[in-house]
């Protein structure tokens, strides 16, 4: 009796190609990068705010390569937003301002604080799992906070320069530079994430999310597959850090608070997880809004966003993102209807007519 291992289903290269079909850079894709082009040119008073807003987004992502693609539940995730941002800030400091650098350290100190609190964090499940984030996210904090000489505590890491980017782009008042620069490296982290979600590697985690059970018994390490996945996107995220700590001269003890994990969390929740596109929509979202509120309202701006995360939940418990497709869906369908197929007799009558001098 033959046996077929139902695997290369799930992971198999015959699968992943129409799963990159799929998911290449379409019309979504394009109309975001206008979007980022305009800003700088017609926005240039708001470059301060979209830099942040770059930032974030790249940070959105990370966690949704945990929690969206792999199913890991952590209120900590500041804590490799914060390793990445004091790396590059002390490397900075200490070795060299060069930017690409620093990202790189940022990115490779934020990866092993993943590899290794994810040992302990990955054997459980559950609260205690997200409990273990947040202890891991509180003793860096603290130990950020204790160890003065070196993160200069609550004052906030400063007194480093960053060399201009490729030795040609000096960082300006203006924040022309820096907005370039965000975007940039937004823009490769983009594509990154888009490959390792629908690469076999990407397309097994998420088998793991779904039945890690069943995975397990197709032959698969789950526990080192989630493992991998967590360091990833524990570099990911503190590549956001890093730029965080290059463009505004200044790394702050906040970098590790639980306030900025329980922000990007908000976030992923407002744009939906589980697809790129939502944490970008989130994160997008949630900066614009908290800066137009606090402006217009700074005693109640939180309230605000509370009220606007209750309707996204109780009316798109998918997130906008999934009020996007809905829209989309409905857009083609009405096109459908407004120019319906011919029919066979319909194209035989018109071919007729064409063939007839």
């Amino acid at each position: 009796m033959s046996h077929t291992n139902p695997l290369p289903s799930v992971a198999g290269t015959a699968q992943v190609a129409p799963a990159l079909r799929r998911k290449r850079l379409g019309m979504l894709d394009a109309v975001l990068l206008l979007a980022a082009v305009a800003t700088y040119f017609f926005a240039d008073l708001y470059l301060a705010l979209a830099t942040s807003v770059l930032i974030m987004i790249i940070f959105a992502l990370s966690l949704d390569l945990v929690q969206g693609y792999c199913g890991i539940e952590t209120l900590g995730h500041a804590a490799f937003f914060g390793s990445g941002a004091y790396a590059a800030g002390l490397f900075a400091l200490h070795v060299s301002p060069n930017p690409l650098l620093g990202l790189v350290v940022g990115a490779g100190v934020a990866a092993v604080v993943g590899l290794i609190t994810g040992v302990v964090v990955l054997r459980v499940s559950g609260l205690t799992q997200i409990m273990l984030t947040l202890a891991c996210a509180t003793l860096l904090y603290e130990a950020g906070n204790v160890a003065k000489s070196i993160t200069m505590g609550d004052d906030g890491l400063t007194g480093y320069t960053i060399a201009p980017v490729l030795g040609l782009f000096e960082f300006d008042i203006y924040g022309h530079t820096a907005y370039l620069y965000a975007l940039a490296v937004l823009l490769v982290v983009y594509l990154f994430t888009q490959f390792l979600v629908n690469s076999p590697f990407g397309l097994t985690v998420q088998g793991i999310r779904e039945n890690a059970m069943r995975m397990s018994l197709l032959g698969v390490r789950v526990g080192l597959r989630r493992l991998m996945l967590y360091t990833l996107a524990a570099g990911v995220a503190g590549v956001a850090g890093a730029l965080s700590a290059q463009v505004n001269n200044i790394v702050a003890l906040d970098t590790l608070s639980f306030t900025l994990s329980a922000n990007v969390l908000v976030m992923l929740a407002l744009g939906g997880t589980g697809r790129l596109y939502g944490a970008v929509l989130g994160a997008v979202v949630f900066m614009v809004l908290s800066d137009r509120i606090a402006a217009f309202d700074p005693a109640n701006w939180l309230a605000a966003l509370g009220v606007l995360l209750i309707v996204v939940v109780r009316f798109a418990p998918d997130g906008l993102i999934g009020v996007v497709d809905r829209l989309t869906v409905r857009m083609r369908r009405s096109q459908q209807v407004a120019t319906p197929p011919q029919t066979d007799h319909a194209k035989a009558t018109s071919t007729d007519k064409e063939v007839t001098p």
